[in-house]
């Protein structure tokens, strides 16, 4: 068994299109969820070599750099967190981060910070606005509800994080529509 760490897989899409390259070459797979792939078998350098040729067009790397990785486990828990589940409870992001990953969150931020160039909780930040901004365009849900399903503490604090990082109030992000949403794994 061989366990490979993937980045930029970021929905269950990017799960999709992995998985048919994975088919596509024949390698039998455990397991799959996002940022990682459980083969049944350990991989030839030159199966490697073919699953990185195919990978590599679809805009996903494996990454074999041990703190590489971390940063991307920590980017898909917080995609998780933001985009896959609903936040009825409220979640203290560094107790999710040091529990899952197994390290002192100040190692994970420091490490964050340095090879990102920006902070952990900058990138929440800006995770949880492509949320909102999702939501806005789907129309579904007043401002309110948007607030408290992403856990802000009130509406005016969602509007005045959101104006501060995109120039907009929600509302004429509203007007404005779709065009300005980012994919996730451009989101810094």
């Amino acid at each position: 068994m061989t366990t490979l760490f993937i980045k930029n897989m970021v929905c269950n899409r990017c799960i999709m299109v992995v998985q048919n390259e994975l088919d596509k070459l024949g390698l039998a797979v455990k397991n799959i969820k996002l940022g990682e792939i459980t083969l049944a078998k350990e991989l030839t350098f030159n199966e490697k070599e073919v699953l990185e040729e195919a990978l590599d067009p679809l805009g996903f790397q494996i990454i074999d750099d041990k703190k590489c990785r971390i940063i991307e486990k920590i980017k898909n828990i917080i995609i998780e967190l933001v985009h896959h589940q609903d936040n009825d409870a409220k979640t203290n992001l560094s107790d999710v981060l040091s529990s899952q990953l197994h390290h002192d969150y100040n190692y994970l931020s420091n490490l964050f910070s340095d090879i990102e160039g920006t902070t952990i909780e900058k990138y929440f930040i800006a995770q949880k606005i492509e949320k909102v901004k999702e939501l806005l365009v789907y129309d579904e849900l007043s401002l309110s509800e948007i607030a408290f399903r992403l856990n802000y503490s009130s509406v005016a604090y969602l509007s005045n994080q959101f104006k501060k990082v995109t120039g907009l109030s929600p509302s004429h992000f509203k007007q404005i529509g779709e065009d300005k949403r980012k994919p996730l794994d451009e989101v810094k």
